[in-house]
């Protein structure tokens, strides 16, 4: 098995590409280094990648670079390569989001044209659903994103499945609800809540905070990403969801419980594009990937917030 992991960089990515190497798969990843958030946090998830001389990383664009040399011999593809933030995809900034979750898709959809692969993977989120979905959502309900970012993840979840009826690529689809843990992105809700908390700093809250998401923590949603890499159905689209549904003020409480401090919370009004609730069936997903979350929401609030003591106390020694 050799893997491509594009976005190998990122939160997600990087671990997925550690867990793969874990399991002796040699792995190319490809990371275009975006400026949505500062180079040296990418750096420092590779870090422990590069160590490995199963590895190799390569930076570009998918949407421009020559992708043949990092085709060769790949027999799985993770593609999670993509413009995150639901809060920045209005207005110009949705050309970004077109180009990095629309163009990049497509052109690595055909660059793998009569290719064998054994596995596209293809890495959604639940901003596909919107806020019209009943609950739980499961994976065939009608999709009505309230976000630029949710039109372009879904997009490109048609195009993965016109190639496959068009073409063959073995697409499987993805599905991620809120995945935290450490290594998260900073501007992710989990990373500035408990940063916050940590530093005496006040936190933004939007909305009432009486709206709820199902956390997945991210060691789980790597675990079902392997799976779906090994024996997902093609064709498929599964919910990757923790189990973990909670209203953010109970989230806020509980961080203040596993810190130890009092938080400074200042109410902000809800932001467009932000969904009320989500809450996947992961029924699909553990009857086919064998999906298990192992992760209750207070261990991985934990974990988290003991990399985040860490990383800000290498960035006080600076």
């Amino acid at each position: 098995m050799k893997a491509l992991v594009t976005g190998a960089a990122g939160f997600i990515g990087s671990h997925l590409a550690s867990a793969l190497l874990e399991l002796g798969v040699t792995v190319v990843g490809v990371d275009a280094f975006t400026d949505y958030y500062p180079r040296e946090i990418k750096t420092s998830n590779l870090a422990p990648l590069l160590a490995n001389p199963s590895f190799t990383i390569v930076e570009g664009a998918l949407q421009t670079m020559a992708l043949e040399p990092v085709l060769e011999g790949v027999t799985h593809i993770f593609h999670l390569a993509a413009q995150a933030g639901v809060r920045k995809s209005w207005g110009d900034d949705f050309r970004v989001y077109t180009s990095n979750n629309i163009d990049a898709t497509q052109r690595l959809l055909e660059a793998v044209k009569g290719r064998r692969l054994a596995r596209f993977v293809y890495a959604s989120t639940s901003s596909v659903y919107g806020d019209e979905a009943p609950m739980p959502m499961h994976e065939d309900l009608p999709l009505h994103p309230v976000s630029p970012y949710g039109v372009t993840k879904l997009a490109a979840e048609h195009l993965c499945h016109l190639y496959r009826v068009n073409y063959g690529i073995p697409t499987v689809v993805l599905r991620y609800f809120t995945v935290y843990g450490p290594r998260q992105r900073p501007d992710m809700g989990f990373h500035r809540f408990i940063r916050a908390a940590l530093t005496g700093q006040p936190i933004s809250l939007y909305g009432d905070g009486d709206q709820t998401r199902d956390f997945t923590y991210v060691s789980d949603a790597v675990a079902g990403t392997v799976a779906a890499g090994d024996r997902g159905r093609v064709g498929a689209v599964y919910n990757l969801g923790g189990g973990s549904r909670v209203s953010v003020n109970d989230v806020l409480a509980l961080i203040g419980r596993v810190t130890g401090k009092d938080l400074n919370i200042r109410r902000e009004d809800v932001q467009k594009g932000d969904m009320r609730d989500t809450f996947a069936d992961t029924t699909r997903a553990r009857q086919e990937l064998c999906f298990a979350p192992a992760f209750s929401l207070e261990a991985g609030i934990s974990a988290e917030c003991a990399w985040l003591t860490g990383l800000i106390s290498a960035e006080a020694r600076r």
